[in-house]
């Protein structure tokens, strides 16, 4: 990716590297300070129905309002952001997630909040997701020169996962020290100030949307685009069941097992961080690492992620759960990056956000129900049974993936350098403010 500077500039302006510009340098700025507040905020959430005399139930309901809108609306906000500027997109939806958290924090504060208000909150910062994500895909990937593109996504994903990690230490901490209410109101000024962020984007090296047509025929367009692709839908489907098993084991059966099997809340606790440093290490490694084939090295990547189900199918040591959770934080990073940088290479660019919508669509429409039919399935199989059914499910449909010519086939296309003083084609860093 190309930046233009004036000979004058001083050199403290080109510290960072030539491919990390501005529109580029903002939006990780801006993810990391979400992330931040986010992920403590999704603990405090919990806490807070827990202090406010809910149970276990009322937890997993505050979790189904955020997840319900996801559903509803991806597809409506991905098409919304093919069709107007993004980040105009993403800075509504970063009001909207500011606004509903400093209720929510308010609410807390002062004390007896119903179930039905914290679900409709929590709904409405979902909404705002919902809308948000597709917008900010899109504007990620027109942020870099394919050039470039495996590196930045790298770096980019690298600072995500750093952030969550450290906002969901911070966030307990924060939690126990002060309580849950203040936790919110702190993700809600961590909203405020990325939305801010994202109004200095930029978007003058987008082509203007044609006009005409519906938000329909938007859909219906992105639709064509997504199954006219196999590689594409492929792995969504294949993602829409990793997902879903991954999540009802992690979420369900991992607490269950460390509290009757392995001592405690600690050793899961202990789990989780290693997946989150062994993400930390996937990226670094994709910094370096451009793998010519992206999509079969990605999709090799995806049988690791049946080992955590095995572990606790066992179930492992505390030791040895950790390892697995290591090895499969560093897979996922791997196909997360040869993934962003396929949707990069490979789908138009006014087409990004669309299509990115039906990608977390799909990706996620099973969760909800997975985790619903978790317990069930733990009483009529046995949780052994039902762990070793989730790792089985997620080798069998990665195998099943990697009979499609196009996931084993394509590869990384070639890009001519950048010359100096060279526009980028497809990059928001380009521009003198930013985009992405």
């Amino acid at each position: 990716m190309n930046i233009r500077t004036a000979p004058g500039l001083p050199s403290a302006r080109r510290r960072r590297p030539a491919w990390a510009g501005r529109n580029y340098s903002l939006l990780t700025g801006a993810a990391v300070v979400t992330h931040l507040g986010s992920n403590g905020a999704l603990i405090a959430a919990s806490f807070a129905v827990l202090e406010a005399g809910g149970s276990g139930g009322d937890v997993g309901l505050v979790a189904a309002a955020r997840t319900l809108p996801l559903v509803l609306f991806l597809l409506v906000g991905g098409a919304l952001a093919d069709r107007i500027p993004r980040h105009h997109v993403m800075v509504a939806a970063n009001a909207l997630n500011c606004l509903s958290q400093a209720a929510f924090a308010v609410l807390v504060l002062a004390g007896d909040p119903q179930l039905w208000q914290m679900m409709l909150l929590t709904a409405l910062c979902g909404t705002g997701t919902a809308f948000f994500s597709p917008a900010a895909e899109g504007m990620l990937l027109s942020s870099v020169s394919g050039e470039h593109a495996n590196r930045a996504f790298a770096l980019f994903r690298m600072a995500v996962n750093g952030a969550g990690i450290g906002g969901a230490a911070l966030g307990g901490a924060m939690i126990a020290a002060i309580g849950p209410g203040w936790v919110l109101a702190v993700d809600a000024v961590a909203f405020a100030l990325a939305g801010a962020l994202r109004s200095f984007l930029d978007v003058g090296h987008i082509a203007p949307r044609e006009k005409g047509g519906s938000l329909l025929a938007d859909l219906r367009e992105g639709w064509v685009e997504f199954r006219s692709r196999p590689w594409l839908w492929s792995i969504v489907l294949q993602f829409s069941v990793v997902v879903a098993v991954v999540g009802a084991a992690e979420a369900v059966y991992g607490p269950l097992v460390a509290r009757e099997q392995l001592g405690g809340p600690a050793p899961w606790g202990l789990a989780l961080a290693a997946f989150g440093v062994g993400t930390l290490g996937g990226s670094v490694l994709m910094m370096a690492w451009k793998p010519r084939r992206l999509l079969l090295v990605g999709t090799l990547c995806v049988f690791p992620l049946a080992l955590p189900s095995a572990g606790l199918a066992i179930p492992l040591p505390t030791w040895g759960l950790c390892g697995v959770m290591l090895l499969s934080g560093v897979a996922i990073e791997v196909f997360g990056v040869n993934w962003m940088t396929t949707m990069h290479q490979e789908i138009p660019e006014e087409k990004f956000s669309r299509v990115s919508a039906y990608d977390w669509f799909g990706s996620i429409s099973m969760l909800p129900v997975a985790t619903a039919l978790a317990g069930p399935a733990e009483s009529v199989f046995g949780r052994t049974n039902a762990l070793w059914g989730c790792a089985a499910l997620v080798v069998i449909v990665t195998a099943a993936v990697l009979a499609v010519p196009d996931v084993r086939h394509l590869t990384r296309k070639p890009t001519a350098p950048v010359v100096a003083g060279e526009a980028a084609t497809v990059t928001a860093s380009s521009a003198p403010a930013s985009s992405a």
